[in-house]
């Protein structure tokens, strides 16, 4: 099922501004916001430090404010700047359809040098156990939603109802280029990494929406460019066909 929405309606569901859970995301954990904090710490002292070259001592005083509060206002502003990716797009729908399948691969997340016992300099990745949730309807949209792996995500299991918000180019929604994050109403469970919806908002639309029936003649859609390190084929060729498993945490 796809049910347009009107633009009102998507900014409504994707807003400017920083959400808290959004704001919560960029936050981090406490390394990250003590790397924020030094952060914020060095603009101020670069800021002091340039403050004989203004004219302003005002402006010195300002600047110097405004980057020794970065730890604050940074997660705003980088949440603001995601949805505005977002919102860029002019059409959007309500998507309902199945869960196909739920597994879980290592990805590498990162790399960093270290040295071994005998001194030499290795290159160690860093992997990170990810949740993938496929899923389709009957007119044949398929998509691959990769997630970091989370305890709640053990409830999840083929057959459910998922739905989600879905961008397009197109009036007619014929092309999705981005989808959103994915709510199990069954569960009133979340897949997603950055939580892009007002979530309250979505599930208000889900209540009135998602008792629908697929709409007659639907065109089909294309799948979206979600970028995958590797083919379906290839995950379960290296990771030994391994599915989701609830007892793997």
């Amino acid at each position: 099922m796809l049910v347009p929405l009107t633009q009102r309606k998507f900014e409504d569901l994707v807003p400017l501004v920083a959400t808290g859970p959004q704001y919560v995301y960029y936050w981090g954990d406490w390394q990250n916001v003590v790397k924020q904090v030094l952060f914020s710490l060095l603009g101020a002292l670069i800021v002091w430090f340039l403050s004989g070259f203004l004219e302003s001592s005002g402006l010195a005083l300002f600047l110097g404010i405004i980057a020794g509060l970065y730890w604050l206002w940074g997660p705003v502003a980088k949440a603001s700047l995601r949805n505005a990716r977002y919102r860029r797009y002019p059409y959007s729908g309500f998507w309902q359809g199945k869960i196909l399948d739920v597994y879980v691969t290592e990805e590498v997340v990162g790399t960093e040098e270290t040295t071994n016992a005998r001194g030499e300099l290795v290159l160690v990745e860093n992997r990170e156990r990810r949740l993938n949730v496929e899923i389709g309807d009957k007119n044949g949209f398929l998509a691959d939603v990769q997630v970091p792996l989370r305890r709640q995500h053990q409830f999840l299991a083929p057959g459910q109802t998922v739905q989600t918000l879905v961008l397009s180019e197109d009036r007619d929604l014929r092309r999705i280029s981005k989808i959103t994050d994915l709510y199990v109403p069954s569960r009133k469970l979340w897949v997603s990494d950055y939580p892009v919806l007002e979530r309250e908002g979505f599930v208000e639309v889900s209540r009135r929406l998602g008792r629908g029936t697929t709409p007659r003649n639907a065109a089909p859609r294309q799948r979206p460019p979600l970028r995958r390190s590797r083919s379906r084929s290839q995950e379960r060729q290296a990771q030994g066909d391994r599915h989701f498993d609830r007892d793997s945490y």
